[in-house]
């Protein structure tokens, strides 16, 4: 039991630091729209944002069916959540362009 909470703790974690950065992200798409160049920055990071979580949950699934049923699946699907999820708290940071 101990690794799956260890699991779902990662997973908490970088979700709180994807929110964090999504905000910041998103905030500078808006801002971007205000400066006026005709893009909806803030509608196509919210569409792929969508997606993405989409994606996510079912990539990890999969990923963790190797284990259905057992007590491994948890732990496994938690640990592709929480892998994935900080690689779009990257892929975000990303999106930080200069203005």
């Amino acid at each position: 039991m101990e690794m799956n909470e260890q699991a779902g703790a990662a997973y908490t974690r970088a979700d709180a630091a994807m929110n964090a950065q999504w905000k910041r992200t998103y905030a500078q798409m808006k801002r971007r729209e205000v400066a006026g160049d005709g893009f909806a920055y803030a509608a196509a990071l919210l569409n792929s944002q969508r997606a993405w979580l989409a994606y996510r949950d079912a990539q990890c699934r999969i990923a963790a069916a190797e284990f259905q049923g057992g007590s491994l699946q948890p732990m496994a699907q938690r640990q592709c959540l929480a892998g994935l999820t900080a690689e779009r708290t990257r892929q975000l940071k990303g999106l930080m362009w200069q203005q």
